[in-house]
């Protein structure tokens, strides 16, 4: 398969809205059901090699330790436990609302109590509306669905590479199911001393000083897919500062800048990967300079910091 292949949100849009919905109800369990991590490490998924996971969780309550996967080349959800038990579904003809019964179902079957205590959409136009009674979104396109985690697998890949650059606290690669975008994260240990009115979430992911760097596929306010970057907090002119490639800008969100890279302008380039590793390099510069980081000290190139080891060959 072609690294980064067409993936216009025009053309899978309602598949897209739809999974994102499914992609809640699973992350609202895993939060139920998972230790609390710093900046919410908990919470996201993973990459398998035919889907995303939650990984495996549960509580000291007696229920088993389980796991729940979607299978983007089967197409089904499965929920297993650690002492072999299995239920899956298909997730070709569901709507939101039938998706959340049956999970709620095949955890039922499989003796796992978790109770997902707001179950409806986060940050979603229709966050009022319970789950159970999101009959709208139903569209489901394989072909859609499976192309997406394999861009995500493609992108992942990526951002394993460029994070083997920071020797400090980095995040693991993860796929946000509220935000349904992939991410990284480099933090300088800072403090960050935040208003009082900030919500909760925000002030944990942000507790510290980060660069961030990600992709998503596109929303209503910036409707292509995208690769990212950001610094918060966000460093006095940094939208000033020069991107690689040529292509790349800084676009105004939510009252700061994010560093972009539109996916069809990477997929354009003659070395599409080397084009978006210098992306987020570019990106990091500008952030970690303008924001006073020992960018030297924190280096780690190849993903070695023994100075008497080489670094592996390119």
């Amino acid at each position: 398969m072609e690294l980064f292949p067409p993936m216009p949100l025009a053309e899978w849009r309602d598949t897209k809205e739809t999974l994102h919905r499914f992609a809640q109800i699973v992350g609202k369990v895993r939060l139920a059901a998972s230790v609390r991590r710093n900046h919410w490490w908990n919470v996201p998924f993973h990459l398998t090699g035919r889907g995303i996971t939650t990984r495996p969780m549960g509580r000291a309550d007696g229920s088993p330790i389980f796991a729940i996967d979607f299978d983007f080349v089967a197409h089904r959800l499965v929920v297993a436990t650690v002492d072999g038990g299995t239920v899956s579904f298909p997730l070709l003809g569901q709507s939101v609302a039938s998706f959340h019964r049956e999970l709620l179902n095949a955890l039922g079957a499989l003796g796992v109590r978790v109770e997902i205590a707001l179950p409806h959409p986060f940050d979603l136009p229709d966050a009022a509306r319970p789950f159970a009674e999101d009959f709208e979104h139903a569209s489901y396109d394989p072909a859609w669905a499976n192309r997406y985690w394999q861009v995500l697998s493609q992108v992942a890949l990526v951002l394993e590479e460029f994070a083997a650059r920071y020797s400090g606290k980095v995040s693991p690669v993860h796929h946000f199911w509220h935000t349904f975008d992939i991410a990284n994260t480099w933090f300088s240990q800072r403090v960050v001393d935040q208003p009082p009115q900030v919500d909760p979430v925000t002030r944990e992911a942000y507790s510290r000083e980060v660069v961030s760097f990600g992709f998503w596929f596109g929303d209503a306010a910036f409707g292509e897919p995208a690769f990212y970057s950001y610094t918060a907090p966000e460093p006095a002119e940094l939208a000033g500062e020069p991107l690689t490639p040529t292509s790349a800008e800084w676009a105004a969100r939510n009252g700061s800048h994010l560093a972009v890279l539109r996916y069809d302008a990477a997929r354009a380039e003659a070395d599409p990967r080397a084009a978006v590793i210098a992306f987020y390099e570019s990106a990091y510069q500008a952030g970690a300079v303008r924001a006073g980081w020992d960018v030297a000290a924190l280096a780690c190139p190849g993903g070695v910091t023994d100075p008497r080891l080489p670094a592996p060959p390119a």
